[in-house]
């Protein structure tokens, strides 16, 4: 990475402003930057650009006032949400299914960013932010964080297929496995495990128990690296994390916590819906490691 040059002392790359004020995080700013939706002082910004704030920033034609990017870099939020199935990770579909961002509360500044995703038929623990360089490096695969979920199998399994999964598999994208497996109980068609992975890759959790023969019937993330989706969040509620929460996190992504504020006091709504069938992880009978 180049250094910056004396006229660009006190300047920072422009994603990085960006994120930094919640307007999305950093991979997504940067893709913006090549499409060329972002000028400097009405220039085409490029990747590597370094803004302060005394340059004129605009996104799609709309000038990004400084005084905003300001107030937004000094007020950022993390919340947890339980997506329920049947609800997709992204603002605009042009199907017309139902969308996360309608259930978060709505921001005065900047806007919510997912850290990480669930396909629509997963359900589970979503973490949102409003700061962009904290959602980058929880997503960044170097951060290396722990994926719990909860797992119901379909297919027979026996202990030769736990070992495969443990010590792994490969796939179309790459070697992959669990850290580990726990045995939940169950039987037949209700039969639980839990397992744990390092990545985010689209549908890993599927594409493994499919690699050994089985069929994922129902999948819920119930942990990511020291958060865990507790009975207190409802399927398709949210809450602000805790404050020992909270710096447990920002203190893997070796980020301060002075630019973290709790919400203004929302009410959102107390919808309640059936969690059967979804057991929490007990003292385990059988562990998989490798």
């Amino acid at each position: 990475m180049s250094k910056p040059t004396d006229k660009e002392a006190g300047k920072e790359r422009v994603q990085k402003v960006l994120a930094n004020a919640g307007l999305g995080s950093r991979r997504e700013i940067e893709q913006w930057i090549r499409e060329g939706r972002i000028r400097i002082n009405g220039r085409l910004a490029q990747l590597g650009d370094r803004v302060s704030m005394d340059d004129q920033l605009k996104l799609d034609g709309k000038t990004i006032h400084s005084d905003k990017i300001a107030k937004a870099a000094k007020n950022h939020h993390i919340i947890i949400y339980n997506k329920p199935e049947g609800e997709i990770v992204s603002r605009d579909d042009p199907d017309g299914r139902k969308t996360v961002f309608k259930r978060l509360p709505k921001l005065h500044h900047g806007r919510w960013i997912s850290v990480g995703r669930l396909d629509i038929n997963s359900s589970g623990l979503l973490i949102f932010t409003t700061h962009g360089e904290l959602a980058n490096r929880l997503m960044h695969p170097s951060t290396e964080i722990e994926r719990e979920y909860a797992v119901r199998v379909l297919g027979e399994v026996d202990d030769e297929m736990l070992e495969q999964l443990v010590n792994g598999v490969e796939l179309e994208d790459g070697f992959a496995r669990f850290e580990e497996i726990v045995d939940s109980g169950g039987e037949g068609r209700n039969h639980w495990f839990h397992v744990v992975i390092m990545e985010g890759r689209k549908r890993e959790v599927r594409r493994l128990w499919e690699a050994v023969g089985c069929r994922v019937n129902r999948l819920k993330r119930v942990r990511f690296g020291p958060i865990i989706l507790d009975s207190s969040v409802k399927v398709g509620q949210w809450r602000e994390l805790d404050k020992n929460e909270r710096r447990s996190l920002l203190d893997m992504a070796e980020l301060p916590d002075k630019d973290f504020n709790l919400l203004p006091k929302y009410h959102p709504s107390r919808k309640k819906a059936d969690e059967a069938g979804t057991p929490k992880r007990r003292k385990p009978k059988s562990v998989w490691r490798r």
